[in-house]
């Protein structure tokens, strides 16, 4: 009964009441007419249930943390003994055991693996990690990381890009949402240049047709023209942009990166918090391109459910940016490497490798986004709107847009909140929210994949709200 009473369940309040009362309104988006949120109760594979005992299939692996199921059995056993032996260790002070078999890991992971496989440019042998908590205080680590090996403040960034909300972060993520209320207080050493997208993106392999030969050309010309005007020491970048809109670049985007970084001496960052750990289909999203960054930032699917963030970058520049630590280390947290977290993404991590999730990944996002694109050539001309597809394994955009190609984000929020009131949860992407975007467990099945096909060509079908 304590513990109930400290959830809250005998406070005549509902939990969204409490919520309106007790939490900044600028966190949770409370739909007037009560459509919007639900209250997730639990969730196990790739189900959530409400606090009414709703269940839904969960389309988003909640921000695609959930990669090997929610609730996943032998992530939660790993977190549990953990708990039982050693619930928090001191950070940069004291160390715990499993903090540095999961630097090795990622080190295998990455750059030791990248470094075996033919084809790939500037992969060196070894790996060295930074942990912390949320996505962007990896992306921050890479960005002092590339400050100390280089000497040079700026870094090249790209349109739509989102790289987390720290200041150190928000200076490099694109959307003015984000950034203009604090642009007084940011540095603001990010430049921004167009992020060149492929039109033949739902195919992993798309040939180079003229229009991206154009952005291509036009993005060296431009990342040229910054690296001899300005003091620039990273590009940093996500290989494929999700809250940015799904948005996926020509194939050779990354190699042409690789390349200008090498020619100039500057870092190359990769922003995989989202793309990480077969999302694309791949391990890593770099990987269809075969290109290894100097430095690469993880998250969401690290753990599984954990607030835990890596960034790893090549042992020898990090040998190089960062002094040995004299006792007071310059960047640190008092929750870094936590027990619990390294636990459950060791164990997150063989789940992965067990169950072949990344293979599943690629094969299952071939068929979720086949089926979509098939959905959306029957509904060409019988609908008001207009429809793009795109995606790399299970990650995977419906672009929904108006006749005169506006976006139609009226028409994407009423097509989400529909799929809910049928047990699907989904959500939009891009600045104006009007990709719908899918990004389930690696570990849903192709029949939940076919429904959920199903059940989208149902409202689809329906008159267009605008």
């Amino acid at each position: 009964m304590a513990i109930a009473k400290l959830m809250g369940r005998a406070n005549p309040l509902s939990t969204l009441e409490l919520l309106r009362t007790y939490e900044s309104r600028n966190v949770t988006f409370f739909e007037p007419d009560g459509s919007w949120p639900i209250v997730w109760e639990k969730a196990s594979g790739v189900h959530v249930w409400d606090e009414n005992g709703k269940k839904y299939l969960d389309l988003t692996a909640a921000f695609g943390v959930a990669a090997a199921g929610h609730r996943n059995p032998i992530v939660v056993a790993a977190a549990r003994n953990q708990m039982g032996r050693l619930l928090h260790a001191m950070g940069d002070v004291h160390p715990h055991r499993g903090k540095a078999e999961l630097a090795r890991k990622l080190s295998e992971l990455t750059f030791e693996r990248w470094s075996g496989a033919r084809g790939f440019s500037g992969s060196p042998s070894k790996g060295k990690a930074i942990f912390c908590n949320s996505g962007f205080e990896a992306v921050e680590a890479a960005l002092k990381t590339a400050r100390l090996a280089t000497g040079k403040s700026g870094v090249l960034a790209f349109k739509n890009a989102y790289h987390g909300l720290g200041y150190g972060a928000l200076n490099a993520t694109y959307r003015a949402h984000f950034r203009s209320a604090f642009l007084d207080q940011l540095r603001e050493f990010g430049m921004f240049i167009p992020f060149p997208s492929s039109s033949e993106a739902k195919d992993e392999a798309p040939r180079v047709g003229s229009h991206e030969r154009s952005q291509i050309d036009m993005t060296e010309l431009q990342i040229r023209l910054l690296l001899r005007k300005k003091a620039i020491g990273a590009i940093l970048v996500e290989p494929i942009q999700v809250r940015g809109g799904i948005n996926i670049p020509p194939p050779e985007f990354l190699s042409l990166l690789r390349r200008l970084c090498d020619e100039h001496q500057v870092l190359l960052i990769l922003d995989e918090v989202y793309t990480g750990f077969g999302r694309s289909g791949a391990w890593f999203a770099c990987e269809h391109g075969r290109v290894a960054p100097d430095l690469i930032c993880l998250g969401k699917a690290l753990t599984g459910g954990f607030p835990l963030s890596a960034c790893v970058g090549r042992a020898d520049l990090m040998d190089a940016a960062w002094p040995v630590s004299t006792g007071e280390a310059i960047h640190t947290s008092t929750f870094l490497g936590h027990p619990v977290g390294c636990a459950m993404a060791l164990a997150s991590i063989g789940e992965i490798e067990r169950r072949h999730l990344v293979e599943r990944s690629a094969e299952l996002g071939a068929f979720l986004l086949d089926g979509l694109s098939n959905l959306c050539a029957d509904l060409a001309g019988r609908s008001e709107l207009r429809f793009k597809t795109r995606g790399l394994g299970l990650l995977v955009g419906l672009e929904l847009l108006l006749p005169d190609d506006a976006p139609a984000t009226t028409a994407a929020l009423a097509i989400i909140k529909a799929l809910l009131r049928r047990g699907f949860i989904l959500l939009p992407e891009g600045e104006h929210a009007n990709i719908i975007s899918f990004t389930p467990p690696l570990t849903i099945s192709k029949a939940q994949l076919k429904t959920t096909i199903e059940a989208v060509g149902q409202v689809l079908r329906k008159p267009a709200r605008r």
